[in-house]
């Protein structure tokens, strides 16, 4: 049943059970808290917002191609302008290899400014011979194996808030002012990167792509102030997990008076808080955001028919995007009832493909990792399904990072499980380093292709 928007309310989801939030020490200082970020300027802008859903839109439509990607979960020690800079490096790689290879343009969507919550699959941890709370990322609590470190503090959301205010302002920056311009394509190289296979397989793209800016140029048309090739759209997500931030920061619109989540563009919620009646769905439900679903391998035709009726009753492109996480041996087979049950009820959703969270084993030593080849093959599986109910196989969200690190195995340069211990920086997942996102976005060129 469809959330009445009339009474909702950014506190509405109170009245719903909440899953995955913190065991916060003081409902005093959560309020508090809440109270200050609710007085503070939206992280983003609702016309920002809509113009996201728009581009969507064409996604939906079969017109364009979404690229979701980013941290894990974003760091607060790891936080300065390079390390900013080499995440939007290896994201207009990426794009561009996307859009070149697959010639459809790319929707670009990071996990950045924001992503510092993630669910756990268990409240608590044992830690030598002590039972601690789970580490749920640097907006709750610290990594730090200690009682003191893993106590929630509602304060870190203060934090969380100008980390992602200062991000957000070096973004803009470099997508607007110069970085992202076209001509610059062999800037966003990374030295690490050029070295390696798939590196130099990028130079020859990137050579082909400034040999054409040229032959423009010649033919008489003036590129340089053309806003499509000196600048681009780069929009923000994260999982909606921490409710009492998300709703701190909804707003009304002046121009329409919708709700809006001013804390990113997009939200999504997690495959462990996808309940239709539970806090979450009710929450995002009231805001007028685009929204992201992650679906696991347990949904059901049904249980995601009620997602769409809840989340988008009025069937609008762009609002929803269902992001699958099957695994990448069960893909081909658990996919296809939802595809057909979804565009039989005429639901115009953004299909997209997680192949990171099911794919996750333990080395071992105990260390998590993923094989670049299972990432893959749960790409391939999702077109292939996509490719045999006729539905559009719209994107990809992956974890990934513009450091080089060795936390995934496999690859081109083909990371070895002896080599994970040199450089695993991750604080929760395992992420592709530069290398390997270059690689699978080459890839999944090809399979744009096809389909």
């Amino acid at each position: 049943m469809a959330v009445a928007r009339s009474t909702w309310s950014p506190s509405s989801w109170r009245e719903h059970d909440a899953a995955q939030q913190p065991d916060w020490p003081s409902g005093e200082r959560v309020e508090a808290v809440r109270a200050q970020l609710a007085a503070m300027p939206p992280l983003v802008f609702a016309g920002e917002a809509r113009g996201l859903r728009d581009a969507l839109a064409t996604v939906a439509e079969g017109r364009a191609l979404l690229l979701q990607a980013g941290d894990c979960v974003e760091s607060f020690h790891e936080f300065s302008a390079i390390t900013i800079r080499e995440k939007l490096k290896i994201m207009l790689q990426m794009a561009a290899v996307l859009t070149y290879g697959a010639t459809l343009p790319v929707v670009k969507v990071g996990r950045i400014a924001g992503q510092f919550v993630k669910p756990r699959s268990s409240a608590t941890e044992r830690v030598a011979d002590e039972e601690l709370p789970s580490f749920r990322g640097h907006m709750v609590n610290g990594e730090a194996p200690t009682l003191d470190a893993r106590r929630p503090d509602p304060e870190r959301m203060l934090q969380g808030y100008h980390q992602s205010a200062a991000t957000l302002n070096l973004v803009r920056a470099f997508t607007k002012g110069g970085f992202a311009d076209l001509n610059q394509v062999h800037m966003w190289n990374q030295e690490f990167v050029a070295s390696s296979t798939q590196g130099r397989r990028y130079e020859q793209l990137a050579s082909e792509i400034e040999r054409a800016l040229r032959f423009m140029a010649a033919i008489g048309v003036d590129l340089r102030d053309e806003p499509h090739l000196n600048q681009v759209d780069y929009w923000t997500s994260h999982e909606g997990l921490l409710l009492e931030y998300e709703e701190a920061l909804t707003r009304r619109d002046s121009l329409t008076g919708d709700w809006y989540d001013c804390s990113a563009h997009m939200l999504w919620i997690g495959e462990r808080t996808r309940q239709p009646h539970g806090a979450h769905v009710q929450f995002f439900a009231g805001v007028n955001n685009p929204i992201g679903v992650k679906l696991g391998p347990t949904a059901t035709p049904e249980e995601v028919l009620e997602l769409c009726e809840v989340l988008d009753p009025g069937r609008v492109p762009g609002r929803l995007t269902l992001i699958t996480r099957m695994g990448a041996e069960r893909v081909f087979e658990l996919l296809p009832p939802l595809l057909r049950a979804v565009r039989d009820a005429g639901h115009p959703v953004v299909w997209a493909c997680d192949p990171m969270h099911a794919n996750v084993f333990a080395t071992s030593s105990g260390r998590k990792t993923r094989h670049f080849d299972a990432v893959l093959g749960e790409i391939e599986g999702f077109f292939a399904a996509h490719m045999q109910v006729g539905t559009w196989p719209g994107g990809v969200h992956l974890e990934f990072t513009g450091d080089d690190v060795t936390e995934c195995l496999g690859g081109s340069e083909d990371v070895q499980e002896a080599e994970l211990d040199a450089r695993y920086m991750s604080l929760c997942d395992p992420r592709l380093n530069a290398r390997q996102s270059l690689d699978l976005a080459f890839r999944v060129a090809e399979l744009m292709r096809s389909a």
